[in-house]
């Protein structure tokens, strides 16, 4: 069984109001979810105190939900609650990803997901950031975008192609023949270069110094943030990367910078190649990522640093769960 919320608001506390309004809620969870009326099982609803004219769970049934067990329910006053207002849950007889639906005032109760929203985590490599947007992206059922793939694609097709990647001269040439996509496939990323998924072999340790050399060209840069944008004006995403929130997105509905010590991100890094099958050494791995820091912060365009109003979150001594929790209670408190 899986139970799916919603709300909406009337202008004014009238019978015809209340029917068009819970008759509207209830086709929206209806069409979004996927679901066949004769799946409700059953509707609670609970109106404020200020609604008296009609039950909403009458409205239902007059909408066509005959099938099915209704109630209705009035809530107590609350001093500034939210007015004139309709909430209702579905009880369903199966197992799925519920599509919460929020509409007209009662967007302003959930603004994660009942609107578009852009979401910024930034931080240095290792920090967790990418295990997070994946996470929440997942949770609030809306797109990752894997800003930092865009830029390991470039750096692959250099090294690829025998491109001196400290050569900008020779990097811009190249991205003059670049052919890059992003595409998903079951709400997954794939990094498609040249008409090749390359979503696996850019993750090796050859390619990730090099992409963070050839992402401090401007020329780099603007053609890859040109695109992210593009996909983050069309829907709600999170972006993790290293300038997210100060330049990609710095309009973002949300900004996070997650760090960690260096031992921190290293070992992280350390476990993650070695269960890839990878043959690393720890050391020269811990000085690589203090060396890609420095350049990474010190790069002209754009470097790694926190966006004024991002949220600051140490992960060293935390767990995946309890970054993610910090996270969504931050976001909760900003709704």
């Amino acid at each position: 069984m899986t139970v799916i919320r919603g709300a909406t608001t009337i202008a004014q506390d009238d019978k015809e109001e209340i029917r068009k309004a819970v008759g509207e809620l209830l086709e929206q969870i209806e069409s979004r979810n996927g679901l066949a009326r004769s799946e409700v099982m059953s509707i609670v609803f609970s109106s404020t105190s200020d609604i008296h004219s009609y039950y909403p769970a009458k409205a239902a049934r007059e909408a066509g939900f005959e099938s099915c067990s209704l109630f209705s329910a009035q809530e107590p006053e609350i001093d500034g609650g939210l007015k004139l207002c309709i909430r209702a849950m579905l009880f369903v007889e199966k197992n799925l990803t519920p599509t919460h639906v929020y509409l007209r005032g009662a967007k302003s109760l959930r603004k994660d997901i009942a609107q578009k929203i852009n979401i910024a985590i930034d931080g240095p490599a290792g920090s967790g950031k990418s295990t997070i947007a994946k996470r929440l992206a997942e949770d609030l059922h809306i797109l990752y975008l894997d800003t930092g793939a865009m830029y390991r694609a470039c750096a692959l097709k250099a090294l690829d192609a025998g491109i001196d990647v400290e050569s900008e001269e020779q990097i811009c040439d190249m991205l003059r023949g670049l052919s890059l996509n992003i595409e998903y496939e079951n709400g997954a990323q794939k990094t498609v270069l040249d008409g090749k998924d390359v979503s696996e072999e850019i993750r090796r340790p050859r390619v990730s110094m090099a992409a963070s050399t050839v992402s401090k060209y401007r020329s780099v840069r603007l053609k890859m943030v040109e695109k992210q944008r593009e996909i983050a004006q069309k829907m709600s995403c999170v972006l993790d990367g290293r300038d997210i929130g100060t330049f990609v997105l710095p309009e973002a509905d949300f900004k996070f910078y997650l760090t960690a010590s260096p031992e921190v991100r290293a070992k992280r890094r350390y476990d993650e190649l070695v269960a890839k099958g990878y043959s690393v050494d720890f050391d020269a791995l811990r000085e690589e990522i203090v060396r890609r820091d420095e350049q990474d912060m010190n790069r002209e365009i754009a470097p790694l640093k926190q966006a004024d109003d991002a949220v600051l979150v140490d992960t060293s001594d935390l767990t995946v769960e309890e970054v993610l929790k910090t996270v969504k209670r931050k976001m909760q408190e900003r709704i």
